[in-house]
């Protein structure tokens, strides 16, 4: 007998884990971590102390935080094999499929790879959080040609991405605005990829393996890539010279969608998209290059007006991460760069209390019974 019920087309609606890591209210614009508001934890914390909270449940003290601090610029090194296989990639291959890669390349090297506990996941959570940073610093300058940069113990963990992307010491207006970048990624409740870190922990599976997960369903356009895609067209604009107005009224005409507008979340502004586009204005004055700012909110005006759609995380950080010397194609990998704190926190809580994720499906297909007909009568 076929099923007349429809579910919800892509789980929408559909709680589907308790958690007490993040909390949203979209009517409200509300995105909070352990019941901490964004806004506050941008405008007074660091990446680090965020990651003990979504690690450990609360803020840490001083000493707490100094132990983290040294943790992570402990655990900030790749095994030698790591580097040759960064080395090995071919020249044409996105920096998002290498990263995919060598996240479940690195659980060959981890001490403890067969540990499923939670303070060995604890301390993987570090480890990981510290390794990516450094797998996306290295690729881009093996890639380049440039030599790699060594991780300084005395920057902040946002000051050594920089650093060891750039080769120089960041100033302390790009390395505060890549904090608050980090801050403001680093979770969203049930987002497709931290969904898939979750379904994969529930199984058992290892931690590198769930982040692996994680990072595959973040490739997808639909999920990261879309402040990729917002760059490409204030490139556009620029290269054109056209109105940024008049170049999106071409857009809509032609039924195209314009990239970084409205959330399935959020029905007010994105509480993200509030402070990078603070950011993306301080950084363009700072750096003497205001442009691509400009260009952001000439077309944010037009689609707020003409469309009623509010500007979404992925808008404002294409000009922010552009202006930090950060190509377009390294958007999505730093996206996991600070999203593997929220992963690994997710993937901890998972494990603490776990039951396997199986839902069902509502069955569409011809009624049962659907009879077996014989090769030689069809």
């Amino acid at each position: 007998m076929s099923s007349t019920a429809t579910g919800p087309k892509g789980l929408e609606g559909i709680t589907a884990a308790n958690s007490g890591i993040c909390y949203i209210d979209g009517d409200q614009g509300v995105l909070a971590y352990r019941g901490i508001d964004i806004h506050e934890l941008a405008d007074h914390s660091n990446f680090e102390e965020v990651c003990y909270l979504l690690w450990f449940g609360r803020l840490p003290n001083r000493s707490e935080l100094q132990e983290l601090k040294l943790n992570l610029a402990r655990e900030r090194k790749l095994d030698a094999s790591i580097i040759s296989l960064l080395r090995q990639a071919p020249k044409h291959v996105l920096p998002m499929d290498v990263l995919r890669t060598t996240v479940s390349a690195l659980s060959y090297y981890d001490p403890e790879e067969k540990v499923n506990d939670h303070e060995a996941n604890v301390r993987k959570a570090i480890r990981l959080t510290a390794q990516l940073a450094y797998v996306v610093a290295a690729y881009d300058r093996i890639r380049k040609g440039k030599p790699l940069v060594e991780p300084d113990r005395s920057l902040s963990h946002a000051g050594n991405f920089l650093y060891m992307l750039n080769g120089e010491i960041p100033s302390p207006t790009a390395e505060r605005a890549f904090d608050i970048a980090l801050i403001l990624h680093a979770d969203h409740e049930l987002n497709a990829s931290t969904f898939a870190a979750r379904v994969v922990a529930a199984t058992l599976s290892d931690m590198h393996s769930a982040v692996t997960a994680a990072i595959g369903a973040l490739k997808g356009p639909l999920h990261g890539g879309a402040n990729e895609a917002v760059f490409r067209i204030l490139e556009a604009v620029d290269a054109s010279g056209a109105d940024p107005v008049d170049y999106i009224k071409g857009m809509l005409a032609q039924k195209k969608k314009v990239p970084g507008f409205g959330h399935r979340v959020y029905h007010t502004e994105d509480p993200r998209a509030t402070h990078l586009r603070t950011m993306s204005r301080d950084l363009g004055e700072s750096s003497g290059n205001p442009k691509w700012f400009e260009i952001s909110r000439k077309i944010e005006e037009f689609i707020v007006s003409d469309r009623k759609l509010n500007a979404n995380v992925d808008f404002y950080s294409a000009s922010t991460y552009h202006t930090l010397g950060i190509d377009i194609d390294l958007f999505t990998p730093i996206f996991a760069v600070s999203r593997v704190s929220g992963w690994t926190a997710h993937v901890i809580e998972q494990l603490n209390d776990n039951r396997l994720i199986r839902p069902r499906a509502d069955y569409q297909g011809p009624a049962y019974p659907n009879r077996y007909v014989p090769l030689e009568k069809r």
